[in-house]
């Protein structure tokens, strides 16, 4: 084990289980006490034959986990639905997210009640042509784009997990400065 195993990270991961599965490795994760993040939105199902509104993953496969190598390795091992996504070109070089971005992106999606998640490629730049400053609110501080979608009067800025995935927030216009 080399001192990289021993440094705590946000690793990103793939849950191999089918979407209707009872226990997602992100619930399993939780329950052995580990610090994870899965992109959620809700959805209306029916169960025994009653339409119930239920969380489920935005990407099914999806999911982080703040860690050290060390100590994720053992479960990673002895779950076969459990992987690291690596890093494209590499042998095995796991993916993972600096823990400022993870944890600006956690905040904007926990800030609102309405959050609004996009793959990178889904957007164009003629969504998000005005970079904003949110003065005021949970979001204070906050930079980024204006997101404008056709037809909604919604406003929204737009925080990205750089290379991966981007959320749209909701942000009232009072608290709105353009830069």
């Amino acid at each position: 084990m080399g001192q990289q195993d021993e440094v705590m990270r946000w690793f990103v991961m793939r849950d191999l289980k089918r979407g209707n599965a009872k226990n997602h490795a992100y619930k399993m994760l939780q329950g052995l006490k580990f610090d994870v993040f899965t992109p959620m939105k809700w959805h209306v199902a029916t169960r025994k034959g009653e339409k119930v509104r239920e969380e489920i993953p935005v990407i099914p496969d999806l999911l982080f986990v703040h860690s050290t190598r060390a100590d994720l390795d053992p479960i990673v091992e002895k779950t076969e639905t459990l992987q690291y996504r690596f890093l494209r070109r590499t042998w095995c070089d796991p993916m993972t997210v600096r823990d400022s971005d993870m944890e600006r992106f956690i905040h904007a999606v926990n800030s609102s009640e309405s959050v609004k998640y996009y793959l990178l490629e889904e957007l164009s730049p003629e969504m998000y042509n005005k970079k904003i400053r949110i003065i005021g609110g949970k979001l204070d501080g906050y930079e980024g784009m204006l997101l404008t979608v056709r037809g909604s009067k919604t406003k929204r800025l737009l925080v990205e997990l750089p290379g991966m995935l981007a959320v749209g927030v909701e942000v009232s216009p009072e608290y709105i400065q353009l830069i």
